[in-house]
């Protein structure tokens, strides 16, 4: 997992020692917006904008999702790295669900960042929204992507009717994102990239406190902030689609699967059969990133032929037979 320094390919991995073993994400470095305002510096067009991604990587996923549902796929350009993150990082490659980048021709995506700003210190990560027009970085934060996603190009939607963060419910929404983006989204890398014990458990505590929590939510609502769907399913569906093919193992998060949990995995079920869902999702990708891409972790490199998905399969709660 490396990074840019002052626009130099650095390749270390992530610092713990400095924080007591735990593992600190850190910020994105570039925040700018999309905006359906005309007169704005990034506005809204079809075709102007381009959406650089890996499918193993539950942040890009969430984006992906949005562009999926809200019908942007004519309107934003994709681009799909290779699975292995090596010590180019995030690369392009020719490998089954890939696609090259058609703007550059770029063989690593870090050369996308210093293209952007020749001078950057970061990391280098996915999503990533490229603007053709200024020919620059708009966001690589995923909440952000999401958020003009769902809005910012409604003019240019298939579905523009479609609202996944209502503002009758925002409040709700936000808070419940403010948990699980903590205790289980980072939660898992928290357990999975600490490097002490006492690191380790203090991020175990919290995820499976939260995941029980939201276990009991789920008992009495059909949805995180309700009876409909909205941003805050789709920012937990990305962890708990990837978390017993790969996080009860290999981030040793193995208290519980999702399979255990009789209101999570009915919940994952049912949203996974959202139509487009698993056309978002890619396991092979997802298993071979994690288990060949963290030497630190697992250095054999050797990917787990299991678990058997069947917890996606149709039983259970009832199948969301349309988009909401």
């Amino acid at each position: 997992m490396g990074l840019l320094v002052e626009g130099q390919w650095k390749d270390p991995w992530y610092d713990t020692d400095s924080t007591g073993g735990k593992f600190v994400r850190e910020s994105a470095g570039f925040r700018d917006w999309v905006s359906a305002d005309p007169d704005s510096r990034f506005t809204a067009e079809a075709g102007r904008y381009h959406l650089y991604v890996s499918l193993a990587c539950p942040w890009a996923h969430r984006t992906l999702i949005l562009r999926k549902l809200k019908g942007l796929e004519s309107a934003i350009g994709l681009s799909i790295v290779d699975p292995y993150m090596g010590e180019w990082g995030w690369s392009f490659s020719d490998a089954p669900g890939t696609i090259r980048d058609p703007l550059y021709g770029l063989d690593h995506l870090f050369e996308l960042y210093q293209k952007a700003a020749s001078g950057y210190t970061g990391r280098v990560t996915t999503p990533t929204l490229w603007d053709r027009h200024h020919e620059t970085i708009v966001s690589n934060e995923s909440a952000d992507i999401v958020r003009m996603f769902n809005s910012a190009f409604d003019t240019v939607a298939e579905h523009p009717e479609r609202d996944y963060y209502p503002s009758e419910l925002r409040a709700e929404i936000d808070a419940v994102n403010e948990r699980v983006y903590h205790d289980v989204n980072n939660g898992v890398y928290k357990a999975g990239f600490a490097t002490t014990q006492d690191a380790y458990e203090q991020a175990f505590e919290k995820l499976f406190a939260t995941l029980d929590w939201l276990d009991a939510r789920l008992a009495e609502q059909r949805y995180l902030a309700g009876s409909r769907i909205t941003e805050a399913d789709w920012r937990l569906f990305v962890t708990l689609v990837r978390f017993d093919a790969v996080y009860v193992g290999h981030f040793k998060c193995n208290l519980r699967r999702i399979a255990d949990y009789p209101h999570l995995s009915g919940y994952l079920r049912e949203l996974y059969q959202v139509p487009g869902i698993a056309e978002t999702t890619n396991f092979d990708h997802i298993k071979q990133h994690y288990y060949r891409s963290h030497p630190t972790i697992n250095p054999t490199g050797i990917v787990p032929v299991g678990p058997a998905l069947d917890l996606y399969a149709p039983h259970g709660r009832a199948a969301a037979g349309a988009v909401t």
